[in-house]
């Protein structure tokens, strides 16, 4: 049995949640967000709190359960909250500039620039004293996730020198180079 899907996602009371049939819509301060939990699950709301629970107990039941509850949790503080990831920018000449509020372009040592779309709901700032660090902000944590997964796939850091992008915190294992 699920220990996270049993527990009921608590809603704050600055959040208002409203359940039809199995559409979950929910909204906040900063935005408003929906989720379609799958058909193996049920949706119900009470004292203050949205309660999932299985139909019938299947195995793609019981996966979807805990994967259900916390996408509503995910919901509920991504419009009270928001969500944030960091990328910091290592090697030399290697630097983020903003094209206009919908393209980010990066340098990161190949022959041209690297220019990626900015998807609609993410705030994207580049900052630091050699614009090394990229800040993405969002309310939906898929969208900010997926972004940031995105510009580090373009040059993930090396293990030798440490150059690329990566995320802020991240450790990067490094290997010693060739001796004479």
């Amino acid at each position: 049995m699920s220990r996270i899907g049993k527990k009921p996602v608590p809603v704050p009371s600055n959040v208002t949640a409203t359940l039809s049939g199995r559409d979950v819509k929910v909204k906040g301060p900063k935005g408003e967000l929906s989720f379609r939990v799958p058909e193996q699950l049920t949706v119900a709301q009470d004292n203050g709190a949205i309660a999932v629970t299985m139909v019938e107990d299947t195995k793609q039941a019981r996966a979807m359960w805990g994967m259900s509850r916390t996408m509503i949790q995910n919901l509920i503080k991504g419009v009270t909250d928001g969500y944030s990831q960091t990328l910091e920018i290592h090697g030399v000449g290697f630097r983020a500039a903003l094209q206009g509020k919908d393209k980010i372009q990066m340098q990161v040592g190949y022959s041209h620039d690297v220019i990626h779309p900015i998807p609609a709901g993410v705030d994207v700032k580049v900052g630091g004293a050699k614009q090394d660090q990229i800040l993405i902000s969002g309310i939906d944590k898929q969208v900010v996730g997926q972004l940031a997964a995105e510009l580090r796939a373009y040059r993930k850091p090396e293990p030798y020198q440490g150059k690329g992008v990566r995320y802020q915190g991240e450790y990067i294992f490094r290997k010693e180079g060739k001796k004479k």
